[in-house]
């Protein structure tokens, strides 16, 4: 699939950033709790239509920690070919895309909140104007912990993941970092500032 998912570039050169709207990409390490965070603070927007969450699509089928749209891998190329995805990649020999919808939010003035791979953080922000990159992490131990509990064997060793879980954060510029060990209503308050408040947090 990588043949065709080329994240470092736009597909026709660099066009206008898309704006006024915000977009708000959660990056992270496997294990980190990223869709707990993101699930928390879908449920406290629920009453505000300015705040979206888009469903992602995946080549592997949905589970109790994540629902996404499942879609097979040939599906998913020609969804690509059709421009049906506003950015996509691949991470743990699956490919995920966010739907094109999300560029009519952002031109509408709405925050549209993501999971998403660090590797198209770049690539978001050369064609979106306000991109906001929250990285959820912690240590080590506790990815494996949870990596262990959750036991998504699709998505290949755990020892694997947690390895290059830790060069996660180092080839970008995280607008703000979440240290997700405690409960996650703390997590989550902290998402919804960000998501909220349109700035960027300090990091202690």
């Amino acid at each position: 699939m990588s043949s065709f998912l080329d994240t470092r570039q736009p597909a026709n050169g660099t066009p206008d950033r898309i704006g006024p709207g915000r977009l708000v990409l959660v990056i992270g390490p496997s294990g980190a709790g990223k869709d707990t965070l993101i699930a928390g603070t879908r449920v406290a927007c629920a009453g505000d239509p300015s705040v979206v969450f888009p469903r992602r699509a995946i080549t592997r089928p949905s589970t109790l920690d994540e629902a996404h749209d499942t879609i097979s891998e040939n599906m998913f190329r020609r969804e690509v070919e059709a421009g049906k995805f506003a950015l996509w990649w691949e991470a743990n020999g699956h490919c995920y895309g966010l739907p094109i919808s999300i560029e009519a939010d952002i031109r509408n003035r709405k925050t549209v909140v993501c999971n998403v791979s660090r590797t198209i953080v770049g690539l978001a922000r050369q064609r979106y104007a306000f991109v906001t990159a929250v990285l959820v992490t912690a240590p080590r131990e506790v990815l494996m912990e949870r990596l262990e509990r959750r036991s998504r064997s699709s998505d290949g060793a755990i020892e694997d993941r947690i390895g290059r879980s830790e060069t996660i954060g180092r080839d970008i510029e995280a607008d703000d970092v979440i240290l997700n060990v405690g409960l996650p209503r703390i997590g989550i308050r902290r998402l919804l500032d960000v998501i909220r408040g349109g700035g960027i947090l300090p990091t202690s």
